[in-house]
């Protein structure tokens, strides 16, 4: 009977703890429709709900070991947290893979209106750096117990439920078009297969077939050349794109050498402003430009915004941990961690929470699990609540849910009424650029121009955007303060000078009547009826034939 009990106590123990892990690691399965697209604080909420619910579990196992007379040591130990986070992983990673086959059948929607493929994301590339990540942990589970024959049932179960959910992926991330995973996943699993070698075999055959060996790799490597080429072309605008963002993020660090306290945007704005003001570019550089939120490199926005110090010290840590990790054999994880460190090269992964959270689970499993880990989970949980929540992500969720019902507003053209509605939820969104924009530009709709400045001026802190300098440029221009409106148009220009839309103001700027410009105005209309769009539209034609109606009035009326 007492035999009975404690078998039973241990089932429940494993149980629990497997459960607090896969809670903590469950935030990739939460989605936020009703939420404005991009929008993560959803995740946010829930991972400050289920922190409470871990710590709950993990308390109970300690208070079951605490009956059963187990040791303080293992009381306070997770000798199994680096076994729970990999196949909470591998779980999810299966439920993340079906989910992508729906949506590729069409029984599932995806995510996001242009993409066909998201799974629980808004976006094809994290869900594909994602998937890359789970990768390795299945090879790592298929791979290490080798003899097939040999192996009891629950190791047969193991090695085949890691297969499947491997196969599942592989049947996925090839349709996420993403290069960055395929590369990331690619390097993730070569190296858990280079941990798994038989030494002493790899180098028996070595000196056999070393000439055939030599002759393999030079073959590899000729294919790899070929294959990044081909990855190149398969998309080569988004590449260069890619190069380019990184570039100047490259010359935002050298403006920025300890680091930028108002951000990416700000730093990443004004560094392709001075960059395109110099005029010393290539014609491809102003077609691939854009304003992006993130720098698709972790490391180079981690030390554009933190500094490099910061950026160093993080990187030191997680070499630590992924030489724990070796050392103990845990090359799943470790793989895992490559993959993700590999990602983060050419991708955002750390802006959302998922990605937050796993990767500081799957470093705490390469070793720090194993001595206190119980303890450090909980102080980590309560710090998470007390510091974290308070309230603060459930109101900032909330403010978001209100911000979709004004944004409805704004779009039918309500002004009035939405400035309201943005008015009671500027507290919480505060420091998001797409909401500030709204506002700002939602009063200058209702010329309101002064308190509309106020508002994109802040706007400018969080959005490389330059609509946002258009519309500070039309509310001087509005109020007359000429002179300004045009530094705001020139300065548009300068960080994007591949879109018509500035010079079609500035050029309408030129014909005012206190601010006539021929000569400027002239140079502004040959632009804009010259210039090849990168998407013809509507809205283009409609701006050619009004600067040229302009022209022709100013011919008419003959005025110098």
């Amino acid at each position: 009977m007492k035999v009975r009990i404690h078998k039973i106590r241990d089932a429940v123990v494993v149980l629990l703890q497997f459960l607090a892990v896969c809670a903590l690691l469950s935030l990739v399965c939460v989605t936020t429709p009703e939420l404005p697209a991009a929008e993560t604080i959803g995740q946010w909420v829930w991972f400050g709900k289920v922190v409470l619910f871990s710590t709950g579990c993990i308390a109970i196992t300690c208070l079951l070991q605490i009956w059963g007379r187990t040791s303080w040591k293992q009381i306070f130990s997770f000798p199994h947290f680096s076994a729970y986070v990999s196949w909470s992983l591998i779980l999810f990673g299966g439920v993340e893979a079906i989910w992508g086959l729906r949506q590729l059948y069409g029984f599932s929607a995806s995510g996001h209106f242009r993409y066909a493929l998201t799974g629980s994301f808004f976006n094809p590339g994290p869900y594909a750096g994602y998937l890359a990540m789970v990768l390795p942990l299945c090879l790592h589970h298929f791979v290490r117990f080798r003899d097939w024959k040999w192996l009891i049932t629950s190791l047969k179960i193991e090695r085949a439920a890691a297969g499947v959910v491997g196969v599942l992926i592989l049947c996925v991330l090839p349709a996420t078009m993403s290069r960055s995973a395929w590369v990331a996943a690619l390097i993730g699993c070569g190296w858990v297969m280079y941990m798994h070698r038989d030494s002493r075999k790899w180098k028996l055959l070595w000196r056999r077939y070393k000439k055939r060996y030599v002759s393999w790799g030079i073959g590899i490597f000729l294919v790899l050349i070929v294959g990044g080429a081909g990855a190149f072309f398969l998309k080569p605008d988004s590449a260069l794109g890619r190069l380019f963002l990184w570039k100047i993020t490259c010359q935002a660090i050298a403006n920025h050498p300890w680091g930028c306290d108002k951000g990416f945007a700000f730093a990443y704005g004004e560094a392709q402003e001075a960059y395109f003001a110099k005029g010393d570019y290539a014609e491809w550089e102003e077609r691939v430009a854009g304003s992006p939120e993130y720098a698709f490199n972790e490391y180079l926005e981690l030390t554009l915004t933190q500094g490099p110090a910061i950026c160093i010290m993080l990187i030191v840590i997680t070499f630590a941990c992924l030489w724990a990790g070796t050392q103990f054999r845990r090359y799943g994880v470790c793989g895992a961690i490559v993959t993700l460190l590999v990602f983060s090269f050419s991708s955002y992964p750390l802006s959302f929470p998922v990605f937050v959270v796993t990767g500081i689970c799957l470093l705490f499993a390469c070793g720090a699990g194993d001595v206190g880990g119980k303890i450090l989970i909980c102080i980590a949980c309560a710090l998470i609540w007390v510091v974290g929540l308070n309230g603060k992500w459930q109101r900032e969720e909330d403010a978001c849910r209100d911000w979709v019902y004004a944004r409805m507003i704004y779009h039918q053209g309500n002004y009035t009424a939405a400035n309201e509605a943005y008015r009671k939820l500027y507290p919480q969104l505060e420091e998001r650029g797409g909401f500030l924009f709204e506002y700002g530009h939602s009063l200058h709709k209702s010329g309101r121009y002064d308190q509309s400045n106020l508002l994109l001026e802040q706007a400018v802190l969080y959005s490389a955007d330059p609509m946002v300098l258009n519309i500070i440029g039309k509310n001087y221009q509005e109020m007359q303060y000429y002179e300004k409106a045009e530094t705001y148009y020139l300065a548009s220009v300068r960080r994007l000078p591949g879109r018509i839309y500035p010079y079609y103001l500035l050029a309408k700027l030129y014909a005012e009547p206190g601010y006539r410009n021929r000569e400027k105005f002239e140079k502004m209309q040959r632009i804009v009826l010259t210039k090849e769009p990168k998407v013809h539209s509507t809205a283009i034609r409609e701006m050619r034939g009004e600067v040229e109606k302009i022209g022709n009035d100013w011919c008419n009326t003959k005025i110098e």
